[in-house]
């Protein structure tokens, strides 16, 4: 069937933060307040190579929400190529109301909004407020203080929101508000997440950065991909032949990814494969690493594991072909030995 196209741009926000920030968790918050006659489309870009976000929004075309991925932090390659295919067969298809654009908590979003400044899309995209998350614990890590993507992703806001406040224990909020101010940043709006939201106010506002797509793509660093088959950025269908292919005939697919100091290592298993939903609680609990996610079929149904902080949260979902696992990790030995205790217990 085809749908209606929107008679004016497409109200357009991006969603940023570094990784365990929340930005799906908004999302999803901001979908639950979705018109019901609107059509939203939901673009996101995963740092890791398997593609698992996704699962967890609860949106089908027949709700009007259409959702589309690009892994391996494909959305910030030099080309663009991946993101611009992405987001023009999701346009096309979604014909959408509204879009929303979730990019790595590694990436660089000042690319991604200069992909969306672009002449051609002139008239296609309204841009709007660019959020961005940050969770003002990290302030106390040098590790976040002083990564130059996260203080991209900070400079780049039109409103920079702190979230995951319930665990905040003391003056974290005043030390992310003198960081801020070290940035050049005390004029930008702040605002803390510390209720769940009552309208979509919070997408507001046009945005005031206006960039030149060969500035933000300047010297940006070089990012590189390891796994089984060959990555070709400019056959992406041909790449997903290659892992369905192999999915097909080994029932499993491991990638890996490595860029910005941080590496990532993915598995995607057959859908016939059934794990065991007390081992996968007890062991991804205590694997230690940055990042985990994972959604995985087992004999209670199917659920979504996401862990971040140390702390492992899981729900139920109501669909996903196959299971993915991803790590992420900025310490190569950490990777290594979750991948040993995960290769010999869960994936057995």
């Amino acid at each position: 069937m085809l749908l209606p196209a929107p008679t004016s741009a497409i109200p357009t926000n991006i969603i940023t933060g570094f990784l365990g920030t929340g930005k799906t968790s908004l999302i999803k918050q901001l979908l639950s307040l979705k018109p019901k006659d609107e059509r939203w489309a939901i673009l996101v870009n995963e740092f890791g190579e398997v593609g698992i976000d996704g699962a967890f929004f609860k949106g089908r075309p027949e709700d009007n929400i259409y959702i589309r991925e690009v892994p391996g932090g494909c959305m910030c390659c030099t080309s663009g190529l991946p993101m611009q295919i992405a987001l023009n067969e999701l346009i096309s298809y979604a014909k959408p109301h509204r879009l929303l654009i979730e990019p790595t908590g590694v990436g660089h979003p000042k690319e991604v909004l200069a992909a969306l400044q672009q002449p051609h899309y002139q008239d296609v995209f309204d841009i709007l407020a660019t959020l961005t998350l940050v969770d003002a614990r990290a302030i106390a890590q040098t590790r976040y203080r002083e990564n130059l993507i996260y203080q991209e992703q900070l400079s780049i806001a039109d409103r920079i929101i702190a979230t995951k406040t319930d665990l905040y224990e003391g003056d974290e909020v005043d030390h992310l508000k003198n960081y801020l101010a070290e940035q050049g940043l005390a004029n930008t709006p702040f605002s803390m997440l510390d209720s769940p939201l009552a309208d979509l106010s919070i997408l507001a506002g046009t945005s005031d950065s206006v960039l030149d797509e060969d500035q933000a793509l300047s010297d940006k660093p070089e990012h590189k991909h390891a796994h089984e088959h060959k990555h070709d950025h400019d056959k992406s269908g041909s790449l997903v032949d290659d892992l369905q292919h192999a999915l097909q005939q080994t029932g499993r697919v491991t990638i890996e990814n490595a860029a910005q100091g941080f590496a990532s290592q993915g598995w995607i298993f057959n859908g016939n494969k059934i794990f065991d939903f007390t081992q996968a609680m007890n062991l991804l609990s205590v694997i230690e690493v940055d990042r985990l996610k994972a959604a995985l079929i087992t004999e209670k149904g199917i659920f979504g594991f996401d862990k971040v902080d140390d702390v492992l949260s899981c729900i139920k979902l109501d669909e996903s072909p196959d299971s993915r696992l991803e790590i992420i990790d900025a310490d190569a030995s950490r990777i290594s030995t979750a991948v040993n205790e995960l290769e010999s217990t869960l994936f057995t």
